[in-house]
């Protein structure tokens, strides 16, 4: 019982720790200089590391989600339903889940690694030397750039998807092309797309701020020193925000239903 009080309130001091980190980073942006032109850099190196790798999970999740529904729902005589169950379970689960863990696997551990290796080389203490504040300058245009390129990967998902599903449902098994895009446009709701998008803005936010943190105090919360350090530290941004995803994902979700 007191290992399990010592583990939950480390887990409770070290999230404090990176909503804070998150706060300052995202106030402190605002003193640096050449602010959109950052944004913009940081959106381009994000978004465009994972548009190849989130369309090819997004169509292939919705293929195998057309081939298992179809299978499941001709049992009740549903088949017209697919287009239903298939937009949905992508708009509000799938789509910001899965695009949200693909960028952490994908942009986020190289983040970290970044960063981490800044930090052992001495960049940072060479940025507070020049008066540059470093968590404003290295972490707050990341978080900026993930607010904008999470919600828009998380589309590129939900649109590739729902094809994917089309070509499942219809083309291969042969379920009308109109029927399946019809229940589309009538089961999908303003509701839907918005909470899917919320919870996409919310894995941005906290996903890239755990991989920075991660990153930024390496040296600190590491158990090896170097190269073996960041590889930690990079490690853990994964393992941490792979976890957070799927417990915000369930908080958002009770909230919103």
């Amino acid at each position: 019982m007191k290992s399990l009080l010592i583990i939950l309130a480390n887990f409770v001091r070290e999230l404090g720790a990176i909503l804070l980190f998150i706060n300052k980073s995202l106030i402190a942006f605002w003193v640096c200089k050449n602010r959109l032109k950052k944004i913009i850099q940081s959106t381009l190196e994000i978004g465009c590391r994972c548009v190849f790798i989130v369309l090819i999970i997004g169509l292939f999740t919705g293929m195998v989600m057309g081939l298992q529904m179809y299978y499941t729902l001709i049992k009740f005589g549903a088949d017209a339903a697919l287009g239903t169950a298939v937009s949905l379970s992508l708009i509000r689960e799938l789509g910001p889940v899965l695009t949200a863990l693909m960028i952490v696997g994908q942009s986020g551990s190289a983040l970290c690694s970044e960063i981490g290796i800044q930090r052992n080389g001495e960049q940072v203490d060479a940025l507070e030397t020049m008066g540059i504040h470093s968590i404003g300058f290295l972490s707050g245009p990341r978080l900026y750039a993930g607010l904008i390129s999470f919600p828009i990967l998380t589309a590129f998902f939900d649109l590739i998807g729902l094809l994917g599903g089309y070509f499942s449902g219809c083309v291969l098994m042969g379920l009308d092309g109109d029927i399946y895009w019809k229940k589309v446009f009538y089961s999908v709701q303003f509701i839907d797309v918005y909470g899917g998008f919320i919870k996409s803005v919310c894995f941005g936010i906290f996903t890239i701020g755990i991989c920075t943190y991660e990153g930024y105090y390496a040296h600190l919360n590491s158990s090896y020193k170097g190269i073996q350090g960041v590889t930690q530290a990079a490690t853990k941004a994964v393992v941490k925000s792979s976890v957070l995803v799927l417990v915000f994902d369930y908080l958002i979700t009770s909230f919103l239903l």
